[in-house]
């Protein structure tokens, strides 16, 4: 009997010991496995700047975009300001967002240790017919600063394309694409209601004023597509 209890005693201390093995978590194994990626501020040179001032949406677009993947997991992404600051230190221009050269990337890739760069553009922001625009002051109450305002009579649109590239060889891994519409109409930007004014012609795309808007609804989709894209073809990388 004594025998039975220890060796019972040994199984359940054994079992005990091999459940807490498997259920440890392996940071290290887990996240070699993610790949390495750095999100270049998307071109938007395709669009009709229907609004004023030097609001840059490739920037708060790369920024979404940014959130969501590490949001997801699925990806190691560099931080912004680290990827800012090697381009800047290698005066990559704006023109070089959507096609850089292979050198270009090569440099990138080395700079920040990372084995892909993420590069795109943005070839519809506004609406599918011509955008109008408000000039004067913040419009209706809106939250976006002074300058011009979209308005339009259709709903907001915007569709972006998004490459991953191989920073040693150059080669496109994946390609994804998205294209959203907001589910109603109305002004583009402004119009919320109450609020500060900001800087001029300056749009927070990361704050839930912009997401409230019709552009702002149209952009979240459009980049939550993408991702979910890059998500479904990461066993190419």
């Amino acid at each position: 009997m004594q025998v039975m209890r220890t060796l019972l005693g040994s199984f359940v201390a054994s079992s005990a010991v091999v459940m807490a093995l498997v259920s440890m978590p392996l940071p290290t194994a887990a996240q070699s496995k993610r790949p390495t990626v750095a999100v270049l501020d998307l071109d938007f040179g395709s669009v009709q700047q229907w609004w004023s001032g030097n609001w840059d949406i490739g920037k708060g677009v790369a920024d979404l975009l940014v959130d969501e993947l590490v949001n997801d997991g699925s990806f190691r992404v560099i931080e912004r300001k680290r990827l800012d600051a090697v381009l800047a230190e290698q005066n990559f221009s704006n023109s070089e967002r959507a096609d850089p050269s292979a050198g270009e990337i090569a440099k990138i890739g080395k700079a920040l240790g990372v084995k892909y760069l993420v590069v795109g553009s943005i070839t519809k922001f506004g609406t599918e017919n011509r955008n109008l625009g408000v000039g004067g002051g913040a419009f209706g109450g809106g939250r976006f600063g002074l300058g011009k305002v979209g308005t339009s009579k259709g709903k907001a649109t915007v569709a972006l394309t998004v490459r991953v590239i191989d920073t040693s060889t150059g080669e496109i891994m994946v390609s994804s694409k998205g294209q959203a519409e907001s589910a109603r109409s109305g002004l583009l930007l402004g119009g919320g209601g109450g609020g500060g004014v900001g800087g001029a012609g300056s749009v927070e795309m990361g704050s839930s004023d912009f997401r409230e808007t019709i552009l702002g609804e149209a952009t979240e989709k459009a980049v939550t597509q993408v991702m979910t894209t890059l998500v479904a073809k990461k066993d190419r990388l």
